[in-house]
């Protein structure tokens, strides 16, 4: 028998909105509204957009050596997070494979692991493995928490009438506590879309509130709620991974570009070793951006050609709503992996001439850095 799908706190305004649910990481999510993913998308890059992401899971560690533990399980140097910021990391096995990338707050007294929705257990069991020897301790929040995305150009302007937070001296990548329409809230500077933006962490009860107070706030600014759909081709415009399909535990931190939140000079952390020998022995393949030379729409599992000989395939892929052009992510020969190497895309037998570019693909983006 299937599983049953879980259900966001936000799952009867997705109804009331006429949303498109889909399964989607083991919960009923919207793909798009009515407005359709296009118009999502537009909002988002020049107005403003909200979307529920509360199906995110939050783990908190607490207690003992909880800096000495995050700095184990995690690849990136958490020691250089100051009270209220966050920081992009990974958890590897002992092997360096990636098991997934997450999100680390550090609060006063304890941090926070934003980890991807399908990996929750998995995640939670695995670094609960590793906390005898730091005496910490792992609770998972993920049930009791809801999670808005606020997105786009508009976003400040519509969070301040909902919240006297200090908005505009809240940093890229950190966070305060505050409320925002009456409820106690995370608010963090943070976003997957390449706009500028705040992610609010909120009592799951009182999720539905802010959302409604949100979409009533943003009214004058035309902000849509935007779903999957808008959400996947905002950041594949960034180049931002997604785990599940540009990552995965078959791949390290090294082949998947993400050398730079893997800190290999701090003391011992899960994987460290393999990924050592594997940069000295040098990666086989590297995961790259490319964009395509001619009309085609890039999907994954379309296979990469370089000269007639099938070297990868397509990670990620779309026709980018504001280029109006392919563009996708593949992992290809690492010798090969060069921005301005000629690759070609296989589209229903055609083979469509791509270039590998460094990402993001769209450059216009009001991300506060």
């Amino acid at each position: 028998m299937a599983k049953e799908l879980k259900r966001t706190p936000l799952f009867e305004e997705h109804r009331r909105l006429d949303g498109k649910l889909v399964p989607f990481a083991g919960y009923e999510m919207p793909v798009q509204y009515p407005s359709g993913i296009l118009a999502e998308h537009q909002a988002v890059r020049e107005r403003a957009g909200v979307f529920d992401v509360s199906h995110m899971g939050e783990l908190e560690v607490r207690g003992g050596d909880a800096l000495g533990f995050v700095q184990y399980i995690t690849t990136n140097d958490a020691s250089r997070l100051e009270v209220g910021q966050a920081q992009y990391s990974a958890f590897c096995g002992h092997d360096g494979a990636m098991l997934d990338d997450c999100i680390v707050y550090r609060f006063e007294d304890h941090y926070m692991l934003v980890v991807n929705a399908s990996n929750v257990d998995k995640d939670r069991d695995w670094i609960s493995q590793h906390t005898g020897r730091f005496d910490t301790q792992v609770i998972d929040r993920s049930e009791e928490t809801g999670l808005i995305a606020l997105q786009g150009p508009r976003s400040q302007a519509i969070l301040a009438r909902l919240s006297d937070a200090d908005l505009e001296n809240i940093r890229y990548y950190h966070f305060i506590e505050g409320t925002v329409a009456d409820v106690p809230a995370v608010i963090s500077r943070t976003g997957y879309t390449g706009e500028d933006g705040f992610e609010l962490y909120l009592p799951a009860d009182r999720t539905a509130h802010v959302w409604q107070q949100i979409l009533e706030a943003g009214g004058r600014d035309a902000i849509l709620p935007a779903g999957l759909g808008a959400r996947d081709s905002l950041r594949l415009e960034m180049g931002y991974a997604l785990y599940g399909n540009d990552i995965d535990e078959r791949r390290t931190p090294l082949e998947a570009g993400l050398g730079w939140v893997t800190k290999l000079d701090k003391r011992e952390f899960i994987g460290r070793d393999a990924i050592v020998k594997q940069k000295e022995s040098g990666i086989r393949e590297r995961l790259v951006g490319f964009i395509c030379q001619e009309r085609g729409f890039p999907r994954h599992g379309y296979a990469v050609q370089i000269d007639g000989e099938v070297v990868g395939e397509v990670t990620s892929g779309i026709v980018s709503p504001m280029l109006q052009q392919g563009i996708g992510m593949a992992y290809v020969p690492a010798e090969t992996a060069r921005p301005g190497t000629r690759i070609d895309i296989m589209v229903r037998d055609k083979a469509i001439p791509a270039e590998i570019v460094r990402p993001p693909f769209y450059k216009g983006g009001t991300v506060r850095k």
